[in-house]
């Protein structure tokens, strides 16, 4: 009998639990840094426009959940074997995130248009419990 080989991934994972609060995002922008740039020696070490775009991605998106959401969000990151990192913001609101017309005069507004330009692929599920995760990967 032959022994079935299974592929194996290498990813390094993260969950955080971030509260409804205006500093979320500043967190998000640190922890995303962190964890991006800590050393590992199976998987490919992200550019730095790659921690660049992630830390700002996370931010953004952590920030629209604060600020839509009833309660805090959680922020999982992932980093591939090749690289690719993935980025997630789970909060509760039932809302999906919608790109408007960017006003150039206006403070707000242009956050989620950033986040599809920098992002490879821009991702909103539902949960079917009330809530959404919205998902942006980055290519290598």
């Amino acid at each position: 009998m032959r022994a079935q080989q299974r592929a194996v991934r290498l990813t390094a994972r993260v969950e955080y639990t971030l509260p409804r609060a205006a500093v979320s995002a500043g967190r998000a922008r640190r922890l995303t840094s962190a964890f991006l740039n800590r050393p590992r020696p199976r998987t490919a070490a992200p550019t730095a426009d790659q921690v660049d775009d992630a830390t700002l991605i996370a931010s953004e998106l952590v920030a629209n959940a604060v600020r839509h959401g009833r309660t805090g969000c959680r922020l999982r990151l992932q980093l591939g074997q090749g690289g690719e990192v993935t980025v997630e913001v789970h909060d509760d609101s039932p809302g999906r995130p919608r790109v408007g017309l960017v006003d150039t005069d206006a403070e707000s507004g242009r956050g989620l248009a950033m986040v599809q330009q920098l992002a490879h692929r821009f991702e909103v599920v539902n949960t079917g419990v009330g809530g959404k995760t919205v998902r942006a990967i980055l290519a290598v």
